[in-house]
């Protein structure tokens, strides 16, 4: 089907289409309508179904015996390592993480910041917040205190999710004082952090504040996905400020889904265990997109 083809589809009736698109999602409770004009010019997309971002990019693969499949591929030209994550793997590694979450009081709704580099980690962290129905933001890693503590005070997390520090080819970037300076100029005060301590520089951390990232997840009992509206947020996003302060970009989850797996196949023709790359980071918008979500959706790695 050519470009053409698809495109006239979509302009002869679009709200067939994509009710069609939303038939690869594993939905909770179905969509019966994708477009919501109810309140235009504000639209919203699939807002009468429940879903979560969780189970479609991780579990529901588990389920169809694909566990053993590579869902990430970490290959670190900075620290020259290499590392695949399969989806079994995954599923356990952020249901433990989202375990220890809900356990330290975060749930559906909750802003969770997270300050992370390059890692598997970020990408779990993004995901057992999706599990839980929390609202992730989150900012490029290394960015000054003082942009860390804007957006600390404007989306007012329950947590902030961090590493130890970030590398760099000629360099440790220092991430744990950026944090502290950040939540020392913020108003608003997260209720803990979590830190990933990485070899290259172990942070102190904050008594009565800050947990540690293996530690926290220590026996806890894993947390199930939590099932949200269409029109829940999935995160804020913040703008980089070059024009004024930063603006918190909302984007709900069902919209998410749907786009994001039908663009995985329709533009990038990308199938299920097909090796996708993104030359971005998860702090910006392709990041959460082609990183962390559309190819653990699209079940791609």
């Amino acid at each position: 089907m050519t470009y053409a083809d698809v495109y006239r589809q979509w302009q002869q009736d679009p709200e067939r289409f994509w009710m069609q698109a939303a038939e690869g999602i594993d939905w909770v409770t179905k969509p019966t309508q994708a477009l919501n004009a109810s309140r235009a010019p504000l639209y919203e997309w699939f807002t009468d179904a429940t879903v979560n971002t969780c189970w479609n990019a991780v579990d529901r693969h588990v389920l169809a015996g694909r566990g053993k499949q590579p869902a990430i591929i970490h290959d670190s030209p900075v620290t020259g390592t290499r590392h695949v994550i399969t989806y079994a793997e995954l599923q356990d590694r952020v249901s433990r993480l989202a375990g220890a979450l809900r356990a330290k009081g975060i749930g559906k709704g909750d802003r969770v910041i997270l300050y992370m580099p390059m890692v598997p980690e970020a990408l779990e962290a993004m995901l057992a917040c999706a599990r839980l129905g929390a609202i992730h933001s989150v900012v490029f890693g290394g960015f000054a205190a003082n942009e860390l503590a804007v957006r600390i005070d404007d989306c007012t997390p329950k947590a902030i999710i961090a590493a130890s520090c970030g590398v760099e080819p000629t360099r440790v970037v220092h991430y744990k004082p950026l944090l502290d300076a950040a939540i020392d100029l913020a108003s608003h005060k997260p209720a803990f952090c979590v830190i990933f301590q990485r070899e290259q520089e172990v942070a102190k951390l904050t008594p009565g504040r800050d947990v540690d990232w293996h530690e926290f997840q220590y026996g806890v009992e894993p947390a199930d996905c939590v099932p949200v509206e269409g029109n829940h947020p999935a995160y804020i996003l913040y703008t980089s400020g070059t024009t004024g302060a930063p603006k918190g970009v909302v984007r709900p989850t069902a919209g998410h889904l749907v786009a994001l797996n039908w663009t995985m196949r329709a533009i990038y023709t990308c199938g299920a265990g097909d090796v996708f790359w993104a030359a971005s980071d998860v702090g910006w918008v392709v990041g959460h997109s082609y990183i962390c979500y559309g190819p653990l959706i699209h079940q791609a790695r």
